[in-house]
């Protein structure tokens, strides 16, 4: 369970790193640019101490990549229309619950009734912290636009993730012993490929439409680049580099669902980070459903340590 702990407070400074990114270039912009950075980071270790682009769950690893991380597209479309708090609730809670539901399914992988009634519990506290309220701001249509994209990016991760497990059985099977890093990097070999045909496609409607302006207003192009560019790096070491080296780490040894379920408290440390960063504020609701949150997290992270499943 530590891995997936620290890949909750990981994920969490990225996601509003992220968020200022996308305000400043565009979602798919800064979306591929921070993937592009934690490849070549997460590249040169693969290739210097780890497997490199070998073995046999290789295209597991690539497909988990262009399904979880290609999803990684809806996730920065729904920053500027939701915010970081309520686009990571829906899609780590979402997450969640997908990628319990297609391991059961598909590898037979099944839950305990604590582990259920936990992972219940975080969810509810994550949801009653993180409902919509006096901090969302987005119009009708940005509100249905941003869930539906969203919720894609929830299909994406929790199956993305299960196909993770999936590509760990395989290598086991093999007698392969593939490093979180490296899992990493051939996951972001697949993510990346759908992210630059995006890329491609949203310069192509710039060139065509010539635009000039941009999700920072009457900013210049090189001047939104100059602001951006320490928020992308911070989302590529922290989201990718580090974030998902420690969520494959943790995939490697424990179900979908719990993984899940404890990085969907992900929104609730996001809650000291937009407040010091975006300005939100922290209400008593936000406080009631991070205690509920974590006590949840507590019960499954200590029943898990004492059965060890």
């Amino acid at each position: 369970m530590l891995p997936a702990l620290l890949t909750t407070f990981l994920w969490a400074a990225s996601a509003v790193c992220g968020s200022r990114s996308a305000r400043l270039v565009g979602g798919t912009e800064a979306n591929f640019w921070r993937l592009l950075c934690a490849t070549v980071m997460l590249g040169c270790w693969a290739h210097l101490f780890g497997q490199g682009l070998g073995g046999a769950s290789l295209p597991l690893f690539v497909w988990s990549g262009i399904i979880g991380v290609g999803a990684d597209v809806f996730l920065f479309q729904s920053y500027p229309l939701l915010g970081a708090r309520l686009t990571i609730l829906i899609i780590q809670c979402g997450a969640a619950l997908v990628g319990a539901v297609v391991e059961w399914l598909w590898q037979g992988t099944q839950l305990t009734a604590w582990q259920i009634a936990a992972g219940a519990t975080i969810l509810g506290g994550v949801a009653l912290a993180l409902a919509p309220g006096k901090h969302l701001s987005a119009t009708p249509r940005q509100l249905r636009a941003g869930i539906a994209f969203s919720a894609l990016g929830a299909f994406g991760n929790g199956f993305g993730a299960v196909l993770s497990r999936q590509a760990f059985a395989v290598a086991a099977k093999a007698q392969q012993n593939i490093d979180a890093p490296t899992a990493a990097y051939q996951r972001l070999a697949g993510g990346l490929m759908v992210t630059g045909i995006c890329v491609l496609a949203v310069a192509w409607r710039r060139r065509q439409t010539q635009e000039v302006g941009g999700p920072a207003g009457g900013a210049s192009r090189a001047e939104r680049w100059r602001l951006a560019w320490p928020w992308v790096l911070a989302n590529a070491m922290a989201g990718q580099v580090l974030g998902v080296s420690c969520y494959q780490w943790a995939l490697k040894t424990t179900p979908t669902g719990l993984v899940l379920a404890v990085v969907s408290t992900a929104p609730l440390v996001i809650i000291p980070f937009s407040s010091i960063v975006e300005g939100e504020k922290i209400t008593r609701r936000s406080i009631c459903g991070g205690v509920l949150a974590v006590l949840g997290a507590i019960v499954l992270v200590t029943m898990t340590a004492k059965t060890g499943r």
